[in-house]
């Protein structure tokens, strides 16, 4: 049971490195390839945009479709469109097509709207075969991206000048990625629909819903996600106009990729110890701390250590609205909810890189983080309400709703 267990959150975990290293590839070079090839520079971080909301449509129908046939299903979908929107992506910069490379990344939307489940899967399999482990498989998943942190800048550093066109080659080398993923997909054996089956009357999402400890749960990751996201793809733009290389900002999204993905060894780990809402706060408190660096300097280490703690911050906050989520609906609700939390966090995603771009030039890298402060001063007061509304010690243990 425990080899089972082992094995299959293994796979999970090789899966999530391979996602994020697609995604932390297109992070680094999205938005400086619409810079490349846009007219109008406030359009640069379209490419991301149409990433984001490529997630954002396909989340609902990503599970519904793995509801219907089985998360192994969907992930190979998913890392087929990987292959294909690759391709497009390649031959949008070789034609610096800003409207294709758009599309490209939209469809490249889809392998992520699937990826995203690969944290609820990790519960799944815990619950299987050790239901208390569910927090720590969750983290432990997460953690696969540390190898997206590590590899991807390296691979746009090292493919951005492969071809004649800058960028081309770095979304060719994605299909091979994207290959790996497909065939690692085929080797899961994840709880069947039949072994989720519902106890008792499945509920309505609106009811669902009206659950302070749902609603808390599904805010606090996707504004976590929407704020880091919003600081995140706008940094290699703002490293560009503070006349850093390349080569340093693909360095400070390497680590801010570590930061967001290595304290998930430790992460379920301190929810089982702590509680869910002592995590956030302490996700809350290291994206106001990497706020207060960030405007205190443009130095190359200023924006190394403002995004690993902005990092840090997401981790706590993803993991701990993950881990929250799942004590808040039945086994068979689960993909309704799933799709719902996902759908809310790609959501808020496509504003905020749809607006990076712009507020970034417009405003100025200082006004961009201060736009950040109000949300997550909203996830911090509302994470100090639900304490005192369902107990601080929530989190430590998360059985599934009854």
């Amino acid at each position: 049971m425990l080899s089972s267990l082992r094995s299959q959150l293994t796979l999970l975990t090789a899966l999530q490195a391979l996602l994020f290293t697609n995604n932390t590839t297109l992070i680094v070079v999205n938005g400086l390839a619409g810079l490349a090839i846009a007219d109008n520079k406030l359009m640069a971080t379209l490419p991301v945009t149409g990433y984001v909301l490529g997630g954002a449509l396909w989340a609902m129908p990503a599970a519904a479709v793995m509801n219907r046939f089985g998360r192994r299903i969907g992930y190979t979908v998913g890392s087929l469109v990987a292959m294909i929107g690759s391709l497009l992506a390649w031959y949008a910069m070789t034609q610096k097509s800003l409207g294709l490379l758009c599309f490209a990344t939209f469809v490249l939307g889809l392998y992520n709207a699937f990826g995203a489940s690969l944290r609820f899967a990790a519960a799944d399999v815990a619950d299987k075969y050790q239901p208390s482990f569910r927090a720590k498989a969750i983290s432990l998943v997460v953690t696969g991206g540390i190898a997206g942190g590590v590899i991807g800048p390296e691979l746009a550093k090292w493919s951005s000048q492969w071809l004649a066109t800058q960028f081309a080659g770095t979304y060719l080398t994605l299909i091979g990625f994207a290959l790996a993923s497909l065939l690692l997909v085929q080797l899961l054996r994840l709880p069947s629909k039949e072994a989720v089956a519902a106890i008792g009357e499945i509920r309505g999402l609106r009811e669902i819903l009206r659950q302070p400890t749902c609603w808390f749960a599904i805010m606090t990751a996707a504004l976590g996600y929407g704020i880091m996201n919003l600081l995140m793809v706008s940094t290699p733009l703002a490293m560009q106009v503070c006349k850093h290389p390349f080569a340093s900002a693909a360095l400070v999204i390497e680590w801010h990729v570590i930061g967001m993905f290595a304290p998930g060894l430790i992460t379920g780990s301190l929810v089982a110890r702590f509680g869910v809402l002592q995590i956030i706060i302490a996700g809350c408190t290291l994206m106001l701390a990497c706020v207060v660096i960030a405007l205190s300097g443009v130095d190359l280490m200023h924006f190394l250590a403002a995004l690993f703690l902005l990092g840090l911050g997401w981790n706590f906050m993803y993991t701990g609205g993950t881990t929250l989520l799942t004590s808040s609906y039945r086994p068979a609700e689960r993909m309704k909810v799933q799709g719902f939390m996902d759908l809310c966090v790609f959501s808020v995603m496509v504003t905020s890189s749809a607006s990076s771009g712009a507020l970034l030039f417009v405003n100025g890298w200082s006004v961009l983080n201060l736009l950040s402060l109000p949300f997550v001063l909203l996830v911090l007061g509302a994470a100090i309400w639900l304490g005192g509304r369902i107990g601080w010690r929530t989190g430590k243990t998360a059985p599934a709703a009854a």
